[in-house]
């Protein structure tokens, strides 16, 4: 029951995700986040269950870090993070599959001489990967998409962006049948992935 969109504008991407780690009938928690870091300027922002999604994205996480420590520092962009993690999902979807759908944010610089920007891409549990200007995973599709296809356009600032999240929070408290109280929102830019705001500290434990 996870509710998980993000919106790319101009510098940077913004990711958004419910706190609730709920099954069948039971609410377990309220303060999880579902946007973990993979580097200093990407993130991934997953809808699946708990153990899939922690495993799934702990792995990710850890294999970039490997890669950049036997790389002599050298990291990945965003682009090439995102079809590493779509490899791992095709090769995990005939052995044990991940049940796990995830947009992935990150920012590039400006190494190879053009402007440095944002970027987001769309993976599914099926392993098909896209790049989107915006997109949501788990419920969140079924109530946002249409909002975001309205409101998004080129040349969004970062407050822009936020709203748009804002508005898209606001239609699943309004819309969606099953409770989801908090939710927590990241940016990430040129100065890494930082918090916006959140319904609920996930330290607080």
């Amino acid at each position: 029951m996870d509710a998980v969109f993000g919106v790319e504008y101009d510098g940077g991407v913004i990711l958004a995700a419910d706190q609730s780690n709920a099954r069948s009938i039971l609410v377990y928690q309220t303060n999880v986040d579902k946007i973990v870091p993979l580097t200093d300027h990407s993130a991934m922002g997953c809808a699946g269950p708990n153990a899939d999604v922690v495993n799934f994205t702990q792995y990710i996480s850890k294999n970039l870090k490997l890669y950049e420590l036997s790389h002599d520092g050298s990291r990945l962009s965003t682009h090439a993070q995102a079809n590493f993690a779509r490899g791992e999902l095709a090769t995990a979807l005939r052995r044990g599959p991940y049940q796990v759908n995830a947009l992935i944010g990150g920012y590039d610089g400006d190494s190879k001489g053009g402007k440095g920007g944002g970027s987001l891409y769309f993976l599914d549990y099926l392993a098909s990967l896209q790049r989107v200007k915006y997109g949501a995973q788990g419920y969140a599709a079924h109530f946002t998409l249409g909002l975001l296809d309205r409101e998004w356009r080129e040349g969004l600032t970062e407050a822009e962006a936020v709203e748009i999240v804002d508005h898209c929070i606001q239609e699943m408290h309004t819309r969606f049948l099953v409770s989801q109280p908090n939710f927590i929102v990241k940016a990430i830019d040129k100065d890494g992935v930082r918090v916006v705001k959140m319904g609920a500290d996930p330290a607080d434990t």
